[in-house]
């Protein structure tokens, strides 16, 4: 059994497009991460692997993350794609990629990328993928190499208006 768990980044606070890079998590959107992270320690998730666009919100999101689920930030991967928006396909492909001892991977990214992550890795997904929205993915598999498109089931769905 492999599982991806999908995070759009927390709340963020507005800037011009051009800042669109720099943008920091709002007070509202750390304790979204906070609050998100905790359910996923609840569910005694263990990630093998957190993958993160190098974005200064996502960035903080994945932190607040690891540090939940007491994952070294040091050991995060951070990845430009991510952030520039690579394709459903391409991202497919990444996990097919993945080191076979690695059974959980977060990934952290950006809407719509994220939605179009979800509803390609999932059948009939759509949903709206709000702000820290988390989206717990399993795939009944052995290997990485065996995810197919639409082959996984969503385990869970979290959003933070589910907890306020």
């Amino acid at each position: 059994m492999k599982k991806v768990i999908l995070v759009r980044h927390a709340k963020s606070i507005s800037h011009g497009y051009d800042q669109d890079y720099d943008r920091t998590l709002t007070e509202r959107g750390e304790e979204d991460a906070l609050t998100i992270s905790r359910e996923l320690q609840k569910l005694k998730i263990h990630p093998d692997l957190i993958i993160a666009s190098p974005a200064v919100r996502t960035t903080q999101t994945a932190k607040i993350f690891a540090e939940t689920l007491d994952y070294p930030f040091t050991s995060i991967l951070f990845k430009k794609k991510l952030y520039s928006g690579t394709t459903a396909e391409n991202f497919l492909s990444t996990l097919q990629e993945l080191e076979e001892e690695k059974e959980t991977v977060i990934v952290f990214g950006h809407n719509p990328t994220v939605y179009y992550y979800m509803h390609h890795l999932i059948r009939d997904f759509n949903r709206d993928v709000p702000t820290c929205a988390t989206v717990g993915i399993d795939f009944d598999v052995n290997s990485w190499g065996q995810l197919r498109e639409q082959g996984g089931e969503m385990a869970f769905m979290f959003i933070p208006d589910m907890f306020r």
